[in-house]
Formats: C-alpha cells, structure tokens, sequence
C-alpha cells in the first residue's frame, strides 16, 4: 500500500509530424519533459458537497449570491458546481457556503493546465529509429507498424513474454480522462466504446472536434495535411520538406495527448476496451470540476480501471472523494507522478487509493525529468521515446511519466482478465512484483510477466522448465 501525498503533471507537447511516404503511416512526434499542470484557484466556481439535494441547494444559492450550475456526480446528486454572482469571489461563497447545515464541502473549483515548455534538445534530434519501423504487423485485429509493437519499451516490460506464456490480453473497460482520442485511427477504431466529452456536454469523447473547420488548426497551405508539431523550437523535424506546422499555437499545446496515451492502453492490454473521457481542451487546460464529473462517470459506466496522465499540486478533498467512490466500486487507479525531476507530492498519484507511476530509461535508471519519492510513487514504467497513435492514423514519439502512466493502468486490465475479482488491493500486490531499480522509485519497474505470474504461479513454473 501506498503513502499519503500529491503529484503535478509535466507535460511539454513538442510535436512533429510529416506526411508519411507512400505505403507508410508513421509520424514522428515529440512529446517532451513532461507536462507539469499546475493547478490554480482561478477557477470561477465552487464545488460544493451536500445532502441537501439539488433543490435545496437552490434554496441555499437564492439566500447567499450563487446559482447552481450542475451535478458532477451522476446519479449520486450530492456533489455540484455553484457560480457566484458578479462581485462575489469564489473562495469568498465557498467559506460562506461551510458554514450552512447539510453542505459538508465547498472547494473553490481548480484550473489544471498543461503548459507547454522547453524539451530536452537531445531528445528532439534523436527520435527512436522505431519510428521509420514501418513494416506491418498483425496485433489482435488491427495491422499495425512492427516499431511501435516491437519497441524497447514493450521488450524492457516483457509484454510479449506474457502473452505468449499466459496468452492474457486483457478484459474488461479502462477510462482514460485526457484530451479525448482520433475515434478513426485504425489502431484503436475497434476498441474503443462510445465516452463522454466534459468540454462540450456531449457524448464521444473525439479529440478531433478540436481541429474541425474554424479551429484555428491548419497546415501548410501547399500541403494541406492534417498533423502538426507544437514548439518549433524543440521538435525535431523528420523531413523538413514535407512537414506541416501549427506555428506554436498554444490553442493546440496538448493536441494529440489523449491519443497518445490510448495507443499505449492498447498496445499493453489489446483486448480491452477504452473509454475516452474528455475532461481537457487542446490546449491542455481543464477544470477540476469536469475531471470529477469523468470519474464518477466512469464509475457509474462500469469501467475496470481508470487513468490519470495529469496531476496537479494542490490538494483537493473533493477529488480525493471521488477516487474513494471508485476504488470502494473495485475500480483501479493510475496516474502520473509528474515530471518535474523532484521529490514532491502531487495529485492524484499521491493519494493512497492510486498507483503512482513514474519514468524510467531504456536502462532502467530514473528518468531526469521524473519525479520520485515513495509517497508519490508505487511503480515505475518506460516513459522515454515511447511510440505510440496519433491523431490522423499516424504514429509518434513522446517522453514522459503521462506515458508511464498507461503501461500500469493497462497492466491492471491483464490482472483482471486473470483473476475472478480484481480491485486496488490485487493489482497493487501483482504490479508490485516489479524489478528493483533503487531508492525512491516505490516497488521497482513494471514487468508484466513477473506481475501475471504472480497471479498464476503454476502456468509460470511449468514455461520456466520448457526449453
């Protein structure tokens, strides 16, 4: 079991993109140093926790200056967003709002952002030869380039070794609350369940509504294809002559984020399904409030385990709440430990109920950008040059714990498929059967085999005695 305390995500999208050759679908596509998101209190409204139900809080809001925006827990109704009148500040209601009988919370509503920041300039001039690896492979259904299944972070976790040992693939509905997901990329199209898009109000969960006409999203004018690279002071270009640019536009800082991190769901757990929960906008930023709504609606769609590739430092007792309500469910928690390069707290990996992930290096040592510690980190996971879905059916690079993050959460989805009942407690046990790689990196570094076989000793002792 895990500690007590708190994470912030660093997330830096400097993304690449090239019109592929013809017969190819690889891009290549950087995402650097981590997203820090960094959470403030500039948010405009106030959650609010009560027994009081929906109308009374109306009756609260007509007598102390607020209106009630809306109910975040589904069909709880005890958890909702308020709005105060013009001139009264939000931490201003949420200490009126304490003092009433039947509210039990009143928090002022977060801004999480993924800003955008310098990546590490080796990194852009070297991205992985995997990316070129174009050869078509056949992954459970899909056809897909031999580099991003045979990549060093699939062969450093032994993932084929599993599934060849335990033939588990994984079962069961894992929810990923990011920037949405390309619903059309061949990779994931059969995978993926209808989700939610927060942003919007609207069922889907597409990333792509992001781009559509009138986005400000556009390319070259005399090639108009449809990906892009972010920071062009950090991507590294494949082919400077093909390649098509948004020219730093921060509208589309953390474009692709959610994609990303579904390519490596799948490429970890190819059997399960994905539900796509759109709590962020592409510019990375999102609001405390939509997070909450997307756990409790994961909860209360029947998700297995839910991701967080996101973090912020300030604490917050409502969103500790709400991962409460899904682990009492059985769900599985991951999340990112953040990628500052220190030892700090921050949420939600720091809280006891989830897995706190953090980085490594094709040899095994910490990545720089890696935050770490015990108390905000349970296990360790590939986070450097991991190749993975992009929008547009294409393939990128991306460094960071956000991509730690799914290979554990994913992993949670095997122990399901192997085990009759799986919950926190069962997964923390088997992904913690980790190799040990130092001081402050919780139980070591993923390895399914060793976790599967820790959870199906006898199928694992008798192919360690075959030739």
């Amino acid at each position: 079991m895990k500690r007590q305390i708190w994470p912030v995500i660093a997330l830096a999208l400097a993304t690449i993109c090239a019109r592929p050759a013809a017969g190819q679908s690889i891009i290549g596509e950087l995402v650097s140093g981590g997203a820090t998101a960094s959470a403030t209190t500039s948010g405009s409204g106030v959650i609010v926790q009560t027994s009081l139900g929906e109308l009374g809080l109306q009756a609260v809001c007509v007598l102390n200056g607020c209106t009630v925006v809306g109910n975040l827990d589904g069909t709880l109704n005890q958890v909702f967003l308020v709005q105060p009148i013009p001139g009264l500040l939000p931490s201003q209601l949420s200490g009126v709002l304490r003092l009433v009988v039947g509210i039990s919370d009143a928090e002022v509503d977060q801004l999480v952002t993924i800003p955008t920041s310098s990546s590490d300039q080796a990194q852009a001039a070297n991205p992985p030869g995997g990316l070129w690896d174009n050869t078509p492979v056949s992954y459970y259904g899909t056809t897909v380039p031999d580099g991003y299944v045979n990549q060093p972070a699939t062969q450093i976790i032994r993932l084929s070794l599993e599934q060849s040992t335990f033939n588990v693939t994984g079962s069961g509905v894992v929810a990923d609350i990011d920037t949405g997901v390309d619903p059309n990329h061949p990779a994931l199209q059969a995978v993926l369940l209808t989700g939610y898009d927060f942003t919007r109000n609207q069922p889907g969960g597409s990333e792509m509504t992001d781009v559509e006409p009138g986005s400000g999203f556009s390319c070259s004018t005399s090639d108009p294809c449809q990906a892009a690279y972010v920071n062009q002071h950090t991507a590294a270009m494949v082919d400077q002559h093909t390649a098509a640019m948004v020219d730093g536009n921060p509208a589309f800082a953390a474009f692709g984020h959610g994609t990303m991190v579904a390519g490596i769901l799948h490429l970890v757990a190819p059997t399960a399904k994905i539900m796509p929960l759109k709590s962020f906008h592409a510019d990375g930023t999102a609001n405390l409030s939509d997070i909450l709504r997307a756990v409790y609606y994961a909860v209360q769609n029947k998700a297995n385990v839910i991701n967080m590739s996101f973090n912020l430092t300030a604490p917050s007792q409502e969103l500790a709440n709400a991962i409460q309500y899904a682990t009492n469910d059985n769900i599985v928690c991951a999340a990112s430990s953040g990628n500052d390069g220190e030892e700090i707290v921050v949420y939600p990996a720091g809280l006891s109920d989830v897995m706190g992930v953090a980085s490594t290096n094709d040899s095994d040592q910490r990545s720089t950008f890696s935050n770490y510690g015990d108390q905000v980190v349970w296990v360790a996971a590939p986070g450097e040059a991991v190749i993975t879905t992009y929008p547009f059916g294409f393939y990128a690079a991306g460094w960071g714990t956000s991509f730690s993050s799914p290979m554990v959460a994913s992993t949670a989805l095997l122990v399901g498929s192997a085990l009759p009942l799986n919950n926190e407690n069962v997964s923390e046990y088997a992904i913690g059967h980790a190799v040990w790689i130092g001081q402050n990196m919780g139980e070591g570094r993923l390895d399914v085999y060793l976790t599967l076989s820790s959870v199906n000793p006898v199928q694992a002792a008798v192919s360690s005695l075959l030739p």
